[in-house]
């Protein structure tokens, strides 16, 4: 029998939670997308169970857009009214306006990535070269 080793917080008889521990969980993730849907999830998942934003993951995806930040920057109020209206999702106000405002945090904080990516190239090749 091979059964895979999982930590303890793993709900076993949850399927979706299985499947994201076996092979989400610690796994690094370097597209942008994916970071960003995360970045949304954990927003929306503060201060209740992963296992719960996992039940609403899809819905999620659907209220917003695929999580494309360039469409989910664009969103009004109007759109902002409709999510909070969307019983499928987590309608907490504050939770809503941060998914919303993600999209130039988003992007800053990879212009600061990068930023740092050139600072360490740099500084090694100073390093190297003495």
């Amino acid at each position: 029998m091979n059964r895979k080793k999982r930590c303890a917080w793993v709900n076993l008889k949850n399927e979706l939670y299985r499947q994201y521990h076996d092979n989400e969980w610690g796994v690094p993730v370097h597209n942008d997308k994916k970071l960003f849907e995360m970045l949304i999830l954990e927003g929306a998942q503060a201060g209740l169970s992963w296992e719960t934003v996992l039940e609403k993951r899809e819905n999620y995806r659907k209220a917003f857009d695929d999580f494309d930040p360039e469409k989910i920057a664009k969103y009004g109020e109007s759109k902002k009214a409709k999510l909070l209206q969307n019983e499928s999702i987590i309608r907490n106000r504050l939770k809503i306006k941060s998914a919303i405002q993600n999209p130039s945090i988003f992007k800053n904080s990879k212009r600061i990535w990068q930023f740092r990516q050139i600072y360490l190239r740099l500084c090694r090749k100073r390093t190297s070269s003495k």
